[in-house]
């Protein structure tokens, strides 16, 4: 991992790196004389939460006190989301089946930022209904990860009940909006769901586009 990340250092002005193991990413900066920004990692997804925010600030605005539940897998792209939109003062909702939960030192920092920011505490239940109850927005993901293609009929089972459906979006705010980062599969939205008017899909994935470009230009000094 030393030696790409010096040559890439000399090939690029910036490395992108989507890996499967977050050390991965770790390593590569500490090797590495220009910036490295992490596409993806087991661990974390952050550029996917700054799409998803810069939806949820297009469509609402100012976003404090608005209340996101997570209802699927508690996994990398959750963990940037929990961050992210409790930085934001938003107030974090998450249904996970049993087992499935997020990274324990990621959900206390969720928990101090909670707390920092005037937000509600970080509620956890293994009940999707439960979760989506006052939901502003609704966010699902794939249940079965990269790597994981394995586990599929056995993750498929487990989360049972947690799809993403109109019946399961009546049950959150009027006005509620639904998010995936894509691609998605029918057992984890509905199809009522993904292409009706509370979906913010389709920003969702453009805003992937602008935000890499922000945060590489942030990187190569063009945003003062």
């Amino acid at each position: 991992m030393k030696d790409t990340a010096l040559v890439l250092s000399r090939f690029n002005s910036i490395i992108l790196a989507r890996v499967f193991g977050h050390s991965d990413i770790l390593e590569l900066a500490h090797h590495a004389t220009v910036p490295v920004i992490n596409a993806l990692s087991d661990l974390h997804h952050p550029l996917q939460t700054l799409a998803d925010l810069m939806a949820l600030d297009e469509h609402f605005g100012d976003l404090k006190g608005k209340t996101i539940s997570w209802v699927g897998d508690g996994n990398n792209v959750l963990h940037d989301l929990m961050l992210g939109g409790s930085k934001l003062g938003m107030n974090i909702r998450i249904a996970t089946p049993a087992g499935y939960e997020p990274d324990a030192d990621i959900f206390k920092k969720t928990q101090d930022l909670a707390k920092q920011n005037g937000c509600t505490p970080v509620f956890t239940t293994t009940d999707a209904s439960v979760c989506v109850d006052g939901a502003d927005v609704v966010v699902t993901d794939t249940w079965v990860s990269m790597g994981q293609e394995e586990e599929y009929a056995k993750r498929v089972k487990e989360f049972e009940g947690y799809q993403v459906n109109s019946q399961l979006m009546g049950k959150a705010n009027p006005g509620a909006v639904f998010l995936h980062c894509l691609p998605r599969h029918p057992e984890e939205v509905s199809d009522e769901v993904f292409y009706s008017k509370q979906s913010l899909i389709l920003p969702e994935a453009e805003n992937r586009m602008w935000t890499v470009m922000a945060v590489m230009a942030a990187q190569l000094g063009k945003v003062e």
